[in-house]
């Protein structure tokens, strides 16, 4: 009997000492410019930064944005949607670091109306070392420019997913950066400006495969490459976009193995237009327009639209 009492009395005691982290987490929290870490980041009592929200909210929970605000850098480890407020300035402020980090085994992430600012001393905006999915929308990326700096930077070690949407990525050293080590990731963009970096614009690099398809977007002003393709199983679909004012060449593929498809896109004045390593492909459906450069090469294979 006092065996069992004891063992009573040390389950409560743990269940007591659990119950505040427990309760702290909710599924949606909030932060202001005004708020404050030591709140519950609750509606009526956010918190100030997005580290200080993430730790008191839920798996599968959102943090909300009140007001415009600089929120921070934050590591995300769960499964979670950021939203920052539609219309205002809301985000994160770096220098000499990342903005936001996703580290976390099969979690899904969301990146909604935020600012991303490297203020030209940032390392990367947007990266992704670990996780399964990443959705950004409607998201500005800008100024990362730190030696190798990425505005966004996928490098993953096995398979996953990453949507980019409605958004600008500009003004940093590479824009985007695709890579797997292992398995197949698979990227769309849709409707993503990307900018006015020191080096490429779209860049996949792998070991594995990575299969970028982009769709409606600007790729404009970068000052080696708009769209390359790395690595033996990189395939980029590239379709209905303007690749233009890119000083060295529009569309590399790179690397032998490596694939771009043209289907209905506007590849003008570029220092040079295609350019095709030895046993790579660049194909064209024949639909686009190639025009204002001072050297090129011809897409090298054909493909059919059905």
């Amino acid at each position: 009997m006092k065996y069992f009492a004891a063992t009573f009395q040390a389950v409560v005691v743990s269940i007591l000492l659990a119950s505040p982290n427990a309760m702290a987490q909710a599924t949606r929290t909030w932060v202001s410019g005004v708020g404050d870490d030591a709140n519950p980041c609750s509606r009526t009592a956010p918190c100030k930064t997005f580290a200080g929200a993430i730790s008191k909210t839920a798996d599968d929970g959102i943090i909300d944005v009140l007001d415009p605000g600089g929120f921070g850098a934050v590591t995300i480890t769960k499964n979670i949607t950021i939203d920052g407020s539609p219309g205002s300035v809301a985000g994160v402020l770096v220098a000499f670091t990342n903005g936001i980090n996703i580290n976390g085994a099969g979690i899904n992430v969301t990146l909604r109306n935020l600012d991303i600012e490297g203020i030209g001393q940032g390392l990367v905006g947007v990266n992704m070392v670990s996780g399964t999915s990443l959705t950004v929308e409607h998201c500005r990326i800008y100024g990362f420019q730190s030696g190798s700096a990425t505005g966004l930077l996928v490098s993953l070690a096995g398979s996953g997913q990453v949507v980019i949407k409605d958004s600008d990525i500009s003004y940093n050293g590479t824009g985007v950066m695709l890579q797997t080590s292992a398995g197949t990731l698979s990227a769309t963009l849709d409707n993503v400006r990307i900018h006015n970096t020191s080096s490429f614009g779209l860049q996949t690099a792998n070991v594995g495969q990575v299969v970028a398809s982009v769709r409606r977007s600007l790729i404009s002003n970068n000052a080696l490459i708009g769209v390359q393709a790395s690595g033996p199983g990189s395939v980029i679909n590239l379709t209905e976009s303007l690749i233009t004012l890119n000083n060295g060449t529009a569309v590399n593929a790179a690397y032998p193995g490596s694939r771009i498809r043209l289907s209905g896109n506007a590849i003008v004045n570029n220092g040079k237009a295609i350019q095709i390593a030895a046993g790579a492909f660049v194909e064209s459906d024949g639909s686009n327009r190639i025009a204002g450069f001072t050297a090129t090469t011809a897409p090298n294979a054909t493909f059919t639209n059905q």
